[in-house]
Formats: C-alpha cells, sequence, structure tokens
C-alpha cells in the first residue's frame, strides 16, 4: 500500500486489531461488544483516511502542513536550529482532523532532529519545547528556510516522518504524520508575510500560511 493510498499504511495494524475483534464477536454471538468494537473500528479507519489535497501553485506560498486549527502567530526565537528570530505559526490538530503532514514548501530537506520529550496538552506553549518532536528544515531554492515542528501531544505516542536529509521535496506532497491528537509549529523569514489568523482552520496541503 502505497502513502498515496487513501488509507496512510501505517494505520493498517491499529485497524486490523479491533476488526478482528469485532468480527470474532459477531460469529460468536456477542452482538453488544460487536457493535463497540465495530463502532471503534470505524473510527480508527477514518483517522488514518488520507484525502487527496489540492495545493496550489503561486510562487513563494508555503501552504499549511497540518489540518486543524491556528493557535499562535507571533515573533519566536527558534535558538536550537535557526538560531534566531523567526515567525511562527502554531497549528493545533485533534483526533478528528486528518492527521497526514504535507510539506510547506518545496526545497531540499537541509536537517532532520528528533527530540525525546514529555506528552503535554499539545496546545500548551511549553508543548513546543518539552514534548516529543520531530523538527525537519526545509531551503528553498532561493535560500530561505522554513522549518516545520512535529509536536507529539497528551494522546499521541508516535511521530511518523518519511523524509530524508537531502531530499528534494514538492510542496503539497506528504511527508509523516502523528498518530491521535498532536501540534505543528511552523517558522518562516520574519519578511514573510502571514496569510491566516488565530482561530482559522487550515488544510493540510491547500492552505496558504503566508507568502515568502
Amino acid at each position: 500500500m502505497s502513502r498515496n493510498s487513501i488509507i496512510v499504511p501505517e494505520g493498517i495494524p491499529f485497524i486490523a486489531v479491533p476488526a478482528i475483534f469485532a468480527l470474532t464477536s459477531w460469529f460468536a454471538g456477542y452482538p453488544v461488544s460487536a457493535t463497540l468494537l465495530t463502532l471503534i473500528t470505524a473510527f480508527v479507519l477514518w483517522f488514518f483516511r488520507n484525502p487527496e489535497r489540492k495545493t496550489p501553485d503561486a510562487p513563494g506560498l508555503v501552504i499549511s502542513p497540518a489540518d486543524g486549527k491556528v493557535i499562535f502567530i507571533g515573533e519566536a526565537e527558534e535558538a536550537d536550529i535557526l538560531k534566531g528570530r523567526a515567525k511562527k505559526i502554531s497549528i493545533f490538530m485533534n483526533v478528528f482532523n486528518v492527521h497526514v503532514n504535507r510539506i510547506p514548501c518545496s526545497g531540499t530537506v537541509e536537517g532532520i532532529r528528533y527530540y525525546k520529550g514529555k506528552f503535554l496538552v499539545a496546545s500548551l506553549d511549553k508543548a513546543s519545547s518539552d514534548n516529543e518532536r520531530n523538527a525537519v528544515l526545509i531551503r528553498t531554492e532561493d535560500g530561505k528556510k522554513i522549518l516545520t515542528i512535529q509536536i507529539a501531544g497528551l494522546v499521541a505516542r508516535r511521530i511518523v516522518c518519511w523524509l530524508k536529509e537531502g531530499m528534494n521535496v514538492t510542496r503539497g506532497e506528504r511527508f509523516g504524520l502523528i498518530r491521535f491528537g498532536s501540534r505543528l509549529d511552523v517558522f518562516l523569514p520574519l519578511e514573510s508575510a502571514i496569510s491566516v489568523k488565530v482561530g482559522d482552520v487550515t488544510r493540510a496541503g491547500e492552505t496558504p500560511l503566508g507568502v515568502l
């Protein structure tokens, strides 16, 4: 199964387990348990959905890497990778959002860095620095740097990233997911024009966050 399939391959084990128990319960004559397990199977199947998206092709756009709600916009210090100030946009994904993450801008993957950490509620400010997370740095063709950080949340326990350093990537391309609720932070150069506001709902691969 490819990563462009209607269901993310990493979700298959999570779907198969309740599905098998549901079928067993139906055949064994336990309708209440079978119904509950069928509903759980349907929810997990829906959670790992992987819809197609139409990515805008206007030059200079940075698009949302995640479905969710914008919970923060502002200047922030990113001392570890960018080593300076940048414009930061935080997007919170609840368990009902599509959790497949997409490349915000075309370029080359210059660095990937994984950090072990806690599993605090992803909407908290300190989740950016304290939680388990995975940072992906992309350098555009004209040398600008965009940093995207996948951040695990209270329920999330697994960050998946399909990228490798040195890869050339295209805006809107799928690059990973976070299981069961989480957050993404995007850092843009200070001169970037921001296209969203706090409270906006974003769609991965479609919603412009800003212009470089």
